[in-house]
């Protein structure tokens, strides 16, 4: 005898294999995507993270840096991936909210290709120079940088860059003029101005502190809207030289569009856990980050109202590729 399912047994058998792959996931290792090379902030928040994520799914998560032209080749491959919870990618301001604006041809859209999991944290950029520089403060940097137009350098982890936009920010709101060199990522822009090869980086907390603590770089100033109860002395831009600035890295887990929502589910239930846990929120608040978890849809919405916030400075700035 001929049998049919009735639409109803047809739903409740779907949403029961949906359930079922939620609860078996996961069951191997999953890749966790860094779109700029081993070193900048992006790796450095990634990569803590991602360990401690593993550790409450009961899977390795494997990081994979995938640096180069601005995190786009790395988020591209992110974009592109299977959307089986396997491949997730950790995104920053640069990729997410400033590159959409930044090139006119973008192999990704991190609106449509990409699934907001939850955001991970925010932290102030730290703007630092070899100490050789003649400037220890802000204010003696935009003196310096208006007696010399065009001959200071600084690095940034790559064009549309959170460092980048940052100094751009920073160089319109000042008026001064400055050489940008981009790199693969702000691990080795940080180099290149420890060995003197630049005068100056805007980065990420993370990246920057631990060559402060050695003299190997001059901090002048926290981009936040406060000081960090890290380095206590180093006063914001906005009080030392820039009224009015302000630019905020922040950081966020993503998967392909079109991973089922019961395994982004499982992923942000894990990464909510992972960034409650002691350990990452100590070791974030070492490096002057906080974590900041939000919801999927919460996410979302942040990412849009940052793309229109940071289009008319891209703009303004002549950067649009």
């Amino acid at each position: 005898m001929k049998t049919t399912l009735s639409g109803c047994t047809l739903v409740a058998l779907l949403l029961l294999s949906t359930y079922a792959s939620a609860q078996a996931y996961p069951t191997k290792s999953i890749r966790l995507i860094i779109p700029f090379a081993p070193g900048g902030t992006n790796d450095i928040v990634g990569r803590l993270i991602g360990q401690k994520l593993g550790e409450i799914v009961g899977q390795q998560v494997v990081p994979d840096n995938r640096g180069g032209a601005g995190g786009t080749i790395g988020m591209e491959v992110a974009a592109k991936a299977a959307p089986d919870g396997y491949a997730i990618v950790i995104g920053h301001i640069g990729t997410l909210a400033v590159n959409p604006t930044l090139y006119s041809k973008l192999a990704y859209d991190p609106v449509k290709d990409l699934a907001p999991i939850t955001l991970v944290s925010k932290l102030p950029n730290l703007m630092a120079v070899n100490p050789t520089v003649p400037a220890r403060t802000v204010a003696e940097f935009i003196v310096l940088a208006k007696s010399r137009p065009g001959k200071l350098s600084y690095g940034s982890g790559g064009t549309g860059g959170a460092g980048h936009l940052a100094t751009e920010y920073f160089r319109l709101l000042t008026g001064i003029d400055l050489v940008h060199v981009p790199y693969r990522g702000t691990g080795l822009a940080v180099i290149d101005v420890i060995s003197g090869q630049l005068d100056m980086v805007m980065a990420g907390v993370p990246a920057i502190v631990p060559h402060t603590r050695t003299g190997k770089l001059r901090a002048l100033g926290v981009s936040g809207l406060a000081r960090l109860s890290i380095l206590p002395n180093i006063p914001t831009i906005a009080e030392s030289g820039a009224p009015g600035y302000e630019a905020t890295q922040w950081y966020g887990i993503l998967a392909p569009a079109g991973t089922p929502a019961a395994v982004i589910a499982v992923l942000h239930a894990g990464l909510v856990k992972a960034l409650a846990s002691a350990d990452v929120k100590e070791r974030l608040a070492a490096d002057g980050a906080d974590p900041f978890v939000t919801t999927p849809g919460e996410f979302s919405a942040f990412m849009k109202l940052e793309i229109a916030r940071w289009a008319p400075v891209i703009k303004k700035a002549g950067l649009v590729q």
